[in-house]
């Protein structure tokens, strides 16, 4: 029976360790994922997003200067050539 907890108490303990290391390695792979600010990103920062090359970034930065800051990172969908698809692709790194 003293094996058998033993067994229990180790199996508990192995089960811990692998759940929180996982989430210390998903965390990790996040870490390395720079946050581009969209009201204050140079063209060149912005063109490395996916899907948005320098047209796209400078249209971001004209629509910057002529309307004004961004007040949430999905008012990017109001600039001409940015949808959804660019966004989700996005969202990991975008912030304001």
């Amino acid at each position: 029976m003293q094996k058998l907890k033993s067994l229990v108490v180790l199996v508990t303990v192995i089960g811990f360790v692998m759940g929180f290391s996982s989430s210390v390695f998903a965390a990790d792979e996040n870490a390395g994922i720079s946050k581009i600010n969209i009201n204050t990103a140079t063209i060149e920062e912005l063109a490395q997003l996916k899907g948005v090359g320098e047209k796209i970034a400078e249209s971001i930065v004209k629509y910057r200067e002529e309307i004004g800051l961004f007040k949430s990172v999905a008012d990017l969908e109001q600039v001409k050539g940015i949808g959804p698809k660019i966004l989700s692709d996005n969202a990991d790194r975008l912030t304001i």
